[in-house]
């Protein structure tokens, strides 16, 4: 990204770069060499660095994703609530760098970002041990990571739901046009009025309503502010002319509700996953009677990716016509290239992400299907028992022999 916006967004960079580009600079030379510094030793250094090493070098590639994390969400923060300097004949001057850091979105939309990478990264580990469960093959060293997803995901589930609530609040003040797209309100409503909230809807940009809705009658007040009636007014979309509002409604309302329903989905099967542990039904020797349980798991895996990129549709759809918001247009920020070139280079772009992604699911569904390997000794303690917890079903070792011993 850090390459295109120096050619397909030549006139946004000019006008920002003095403090959107350094920030990138931070996220490229922090975090993101932090993180290919350790990752090889974190992949390929167990059992032959020192084991304080290798923990040590996990933790930073652990810190280094999640500081790429926070100075990319403070640029993007930036681009929503630009605040911090002014704009002195297109471009911005910075007259207070931390208040530019510090602009009205950053700390929610940090926290927002910081939440979903846990939450899906513990519901991915609670999937894969599901299927292992499923499958019954290392039923107790499985049934120890699940619970520890669940255990984790007490703290993680409801806070990124309330996070969640905390940054849909902010745009209902901030953003007006973007909070109409994500509800489809074409028609403003009054502060001091309730409304209805609308679960499911067709909208209609062309004639500028919803073809049909299913509503929630006095709803809106509830999901805006826990009360029926509104403390201000919802605009609605008719409050702009077409070039100053959002385009495609449908796409930024459907990928809002898809991520609110991933998130409610998943503290739903946290809480039953508790009650369950409670019930006892979760040790080694029960686990597998609980196949539903482990379906709604393995279900839940992938979820959590499409929750990230549904937020991500909604948070910067959502912001256009602007790219920086009230301050520069999408279509005056975007560089004189012919159509022809930038398509050229997004199929360039779309076939080697493609390539990579097979890549990754095929390597990863083989190092899943064929298993831990339970009777290897912890670093440092080879001297010790194995840490098998029972024995492991007999998968075949495809691997050169070099690579097996």
């Amino acid at each position: 990204m850090e390459f295109q916006f120096g050619t397909n967004w030549a006139p946004f960079s000019e006008a920002v770069g003095d403090f959107f580009g350094s920030i990138l600079g931070f996220e490229a030379a922090m975090a993101f060499m932090l993180e290919a510094g350790f990752l090889g030793i974190m992949l390929f250094g167990w059992g032959r660095v020192n084991p304080v090493i290798h923990y040590f070098s996990t933790i930073m590639v652990a810190f280094g994703a999640n500081l790429s994390t926070f100075w990319i969400l403070v640029a993007n923060s930036w681009l929503q609530s630009p605040t911090g300097g002014d704009f002195v004949n297109g471009k911005f001057i910075v007259a207070d760098y931390f208040q530019a850091i510090l602009n009205p979105f950053m700390l929610n939309s940090v926290l927002h970002m910081f939440f979903a990478t846990l939450e899906t990264s513990l519901f991915v580990i609670g999937g894969i041990s599901a299927w292992y469960i499923l499958n019954k093959r290392h039923q107790a060293f499985f049934s120890q990571s699940l619970k520890i997803a669940i255990a984790a995901a007490i703290a993680v589930a409801p806070l990124q739901l309330y996070i969640g609530h905390l940054s849909a609040e902010q745009v209902y003040h901030v953003q007006p046009t973007k909070l109409a797209a994500m509800e489809a309100q074409w028609e403003t409503i009054p502060a001091g009025q309730s409304a209805d909230w609308s679960v499911i809807a067709l909208p209609n940009e062309k004639a500028e309503k919803n073809d049909w809705a299913i509503t929630i009658p006095k709803a809106l007040g509830l999901v805006l502010e826990f009360k029926t009636t509104l403390s201000e007014p919802v605009l609605g979309l008719k409050e702009w002319k077409p070039e100053d509002r959002p385009k495609m409604v449908g796409l930024i309302y459907y990928s809002f509700r898809i991520m609110v329903a991933i998130g409610f989905y998943f503290a739903a099967l946290m809480a039953f996953s508790v009650i369950q542990w409670i019930r006892g039904k979760l040790s080694a020797e029960n686990i597998t009677q609980q196949p539903w349980l482990m379906r709604a798991w393995i279900f839940a895996a992938p979820l959590g990716y499409i929750a990230v990129e549904s937020g991500w549709i909604v948070r910067c759809v959502g912001r256009q016509p602007w790219t920086v918001y009230g301050q520069i247009r999408t279509a005056d920020a975007v560089s004189s290239l012919p159509a022809s070139n930038v398509l050229g280079s997004l199929i360039t772009f779309a076939v080697v992400y493609s390539f990579l992604l097979i890549c990754t699911l095929y390597f990863g569904s083989r190092i899943i299907r064929q298993g831990p390997n339970l009777e290897l000794p912890i670093p440092g303690l080879e001297n010790q028992p194995a840490i098998e917890i029972e024995p492991a079903a007999h998968i075949p070792d495809s691997r050169p022999a070099e690579a097996q011993q």
